[in-house]
């Protein structure tokens, strides 16, 4: 109840309160509505104090207008439309709200109550509303590309909400994609209200309706426009969007440093990409609102999918630096609009108009063509343009990137000069690589020049430590992580973190005397920065770095046996039974590197494979590697040819304490008299 009561209290729908008879069906007003349907008005909008009002209404303007001839209700049209169709049953929200309806209100409904994950991306469909056929190649490879980006980079796609036109292609995608299970997919339709069919089963407070259409596809909440016109559409302000978005979800975590660090450092919240495909001739008016907007919205346009998007891309290939358009090419393109929309020469200049400001920002502007070299599917089209878009430096497109999990982006759009980065520029990305578990992206920074033992701060590792769903005003200290490291060890194993020497150094940098040492200084130990992989269960991002390091086998029973402990302590808890198993798992994997690793250096070398068996670790209380083998009971790795050698070795070594064993083992039997004593 208190839900309802919210939601009524804070969306209002839109409806026509005064007749404006239309001049093409005298039955019906400009709305769109028959007369007979329309409500009375309200008693505020019939008469004013002075009566000002109730003249204005009496002598009503020629043109009808949304805000000046509809008058706001409670919403009435709220629940659970459920698509029906293909063998599958999907559900979605919907709610009728008006078309001034703040951003915020709607991010506070799909986020809290319809449980909806922030987005990092928006994606924005425009086209046209009639039906028109696209090619089946360049169908599949639309409908793969934009399905892809979306489930990838955590995208929600906006569209018109209808079963026609370019948003039928769109369903299909979705369609297509529900059916394979591979990931939600968020799709959001903002359809006026007088284009939805059957709109009288939707009216009522949290009713459930069924759909036969797939207009918008799985899982997707459904969000009614209501403009009042049954002829005209809205175009969705999604660039109002943006920063809301980025402030929600700052309020949502209660932290400062949001999860996508571009928008924010830049001030533009959550990206937005326009994407067209075919389109009428208001799409020209779209994208040039898109490209003007202050930060630009770069535009995807669809070659080949006809009208209005063929334009632009013949526009966009043939015209001159800087987007100028020459003259044989303006005429050309003047009697193409002429013919692709049956207009005459005074409609068609204003359209080539603006087509030709459109082309002032051709740099925004990205045509996809399928089959075109350096442009494999329509994904790559949708990251390549908004690193375009969001005219930042190369350590912000990276944390772009980042935010998309997209490693490939930023090994052929951001690393292509290799590692030539200013000093520090990639530490605040591997900052974020580690605190979102992009295995990929850490391996991605060492290999362009990223400095682990620069990089692992005491100030910074203990941040990592504390990026978990931790309590409020709850800290972990890398001392207490000292105290679990050795618990899970067991037996002698003394932390570094548990010394004094290193509880006069963290005293020193956190207590009271914390100006004696710089906030820089940095842990000359590498491997205690790695635990933070053992711990949180990073078992691959830890088997790559380890491998950068060099340190081959002789640190990698620390982390199994760790693995281990934490595996059977949370099969003693009540944690979840994956838990304990993955932990496991992670625990052989570590088992069957250090197995492998040591059968690559036994063939290399013997001699220097069973010296590395006996090296004290000094990061492991000056443990062996077999001593750390034994501790793990890893029977694979005892049992291996050079650990069974060293134990001979060590074994057969009692009786060879002095020189010449042969020559004293001679003398003996002679001094025995060759019998053998009992």
């Amino acid at each position: 109840q208190g839900q309802k009561a919210w939601i009524e209290k804070t969306f209002c729908r839109r409806e026509c309160v005064f007749v404006v008879p239309s001049t093409k069906d005298p039955s019906r007003c400009c709305c769109g509505q028959l007369i007979a349907l329309h409500i009375p008005p309200l008693p505020s909008a019939t008469s004013g104090r002075n009566g000002e009002e109730s003249t204005e209404l009496e002598a009503p303007p020629e043109k009808w207008s949304v805000g000046r001839h509809t008058q706001a209700y409670p919403t009435d049209a709220y629940g659970t439309l459920e698509f029906q169709g293909g063998g599958y049953c999907n559900k979605a929200m919907y709610i009728r709200v008006s078309y001034d309806t703040k951003p915020d209100a709607l991010l506070h409904l799909m986020v809290k109550d319809w449980q909806l994950e922030l987005p990092k991306l928006l994606i924005s469909v425009h086209g046209g509303l009639q039906s028109f056929p696209m090619q089946p190649k360049l169908k599949q490879v639309f409908g793969k590309g934009l399905v892809k980006a979306a489930v990838t980079t955590g995208a929600w796609i906006f569209t018109g909400g209808v079963s026609t036109g370019v948003i039928s292609h769109v369903g299909d995608a979705l369609k297509d994609h529900s059916s394979k299970s591979r990931g939600r997919v968020c799709a959001i339709g903002i359809a006026p209200w007088g284009l939805v069919e059957n709109k009288e089963d939707l009216i009522g407070k949290d009713v459930s309706a069924s759909s036969p259409d797939w207009a918008i596809g799985r899982s997707s909440p459904l969000s009614l426009l209501d403009s009042g016109n049954l002829k005209k559409t809205q175009v969705c302000p999604l660039r109002s969007w943006r920063v809301p978005l980025q402030l929600y979800e700052m309020r949502k975590t209660g932290s400062h440093r949001p999860l996508f660090p571009l928008g924010h450092r830049l001030g533009q919240g959550v990206p937005v990409v326009g994407l067209v495909v075919e389109g009428g001739p208001n799409v020209f008016s779209i994208v040039l609102e898109y490209l003007r907007e202050e930060p630009p919205v770069p535009v995807v346009v669809c070659d080949g999918s006809g009208r209005a998007s063929d334009i632009l891309s013949f526009a966009h290939k043939y015209c001159e630096d800087g987007g100028v358009i020459s003259e044989p090419l303006r005429d050309q393109l003047l009697v193409t609009i002429q013919k692709t929309f049956n207009y005459g020469r005074t409609q068609a200049l204003q359209l080539l108009a603006a087509v030709a400001e459109c082309m002032k920002r051709k740099a925004l502007v990205t045509v996809f063509r399928m089959g075109a070299e350096g442009q494999q599917d329509m994904e790559m089209a949708i990251l390549t343009a908004l690193l375009k878009g969001t005219n930042a430096s190369a350590p912000d497109q990276l944390s772009l990137a980042l935010a998309w999990n997209r490693v490939d982006i930023a090994r052929s759009q951001i690393f292509v000069f290799g590692p030539h980065w200013p000093v520090n520029a990639l530490e605040q990305a591997m900052l974020d690589a580690l605190v979102l578990d992009r295995v990929d992206f850490v391996k991605l920074l060492i290999e362009n020049g990223v400095n682990m033992q620069h990089f692992l701060t005491i100030p910074r590792l203990e941040e990592l430590y504390n990026t978990g769903n931790l309590p409020p005003d709850y800290h972990i200290s890398l001392i207490d992580i000292g105290l679990v490291l050795e618990y899970l060890m067991g037996g002698a194993y003394r932390c570094h973190y548990t010394r004094k020497s290193f509880r006069t150094l963290y005293n020193n940098l956190f207590g009271p005397k914390r100006g004696n040492l710089p906030p820089d200084y940095h842990i000359s130990l590498i491997d205690i920065g790695l635990v933070l992989e053992y711990l949180m269960g990073g078992a691959y991002r830890c088997h790559y770095t380890r491998k950068s390091f060099r340190t081959l086998y002789n640190n990698l029973f620390g982390p199994k046996r760790l693995y281990k402990a934490m595996a059977h302590e949370s099969s003693e808890s009540e944690l979840v039974d994956d838990i304990s198993q993955d932990l496991d798992s992670n625990s052989k994997d570590f088992g069957q590197l250090a197995v492998e690793l040591l059968d690559q250096s036994y063939r290399h070398d013997e001699q220097v494979a069973m010296k590395l068996l006996t090296y004290e670790l000094k990061n492991w209380s000056n443990s062996t590697c077999l001593q750390l083998a034994v501790a793990a009971k890893h029977r694979d790795f005892i049992a291996h040819t050079c650990s069974q050698m060293l134990l001979t070795d060590m074994w057969m070594g009692r009786l060879r304490m002095r020189k010449n064993p042969g020559l004293k083992a001679r003398g003996m039997w002679w001094w025995g008299g060759g019998r053998v004593w009992t």
